[in-house]
């Protein structure tokens, strides 16, 4: 009888550590938009929004060919649309007319979408996308309600990144 209990935990002990690593599998970011830190104030709340794609567009962001810069999103009768989100053409397609930067519907609950549309109306913020990540098998767009930098506000935030570069040097140096 303790040899099946522990069998048991054993066996569940396992399981766990399996689904963490499928998990971990499950979650994988394709694409980031690292120049929005850079150019925008971000709030922290986050949305996460399917999109709507074609299948040669999914095989294409599989290899990894996509880009984010300089795209946002708008709100348009209640619906929420991608522009400027780059999706380069798959090699193995048999459509010869494709338009890369063709304007995408997001997926979101409309609770959400009336919520954004709310906060851009009232405090003047833009939606811009995060991150491009699939989740199991579908495709998801982490987007983020953000407000633009002037430019003495990128020149204080590259100054403070200096900073605080030097302060981790010279703590390495101690620490060694």
């Amino acid at each position: 009888m303790l040899n099946n209990q522990f069998f048991g935990c054993f066996f569940l002990i396992s399981l766990f550590n399996y689904c963490k690593k499928v998990c971990f599998i499950i979650m994988k970011t394709i694409a980031t938009n690292k120049k929005a830190v850079f150019d925008f104030f971000l709030e922290k709340k986050k949305y996460h929004a399917g999109i709507k794609l074609l299948g040669n567009e999914v095989k294409s962001i599989r290899l990894g060919k996509i880009s984010l810069n300089n795209s946002y999103a708008y709100i348009k009768n209640n619906e929420i649309f991608i522009v400027n989100l780059s999706i380069l053409k798959y090699p193995f397609s048999c459509c010869m007319q494709y338009d890369e930067n063709r304007t995408k519907k997001l997926l979101l609950r409309k609770q959400e979408i009336i919520q954004i549309q709310n906060k851009i109306k009232t405090q003047g913020f833009s939606v811009i996308p995060l991150k491009v990540y699939f989740e199991k098998n579908l495709v998801k767009v982490e987007i983020v309600l953000a407000k633009g930098k002037k430019k003495y506000d990128k020149r204080n935030s590259l100054k403070e990144k200096a900073a605080q570069l030097s302060i981790q040097k010279t703590l390495k140096k101690i620490n060694y």
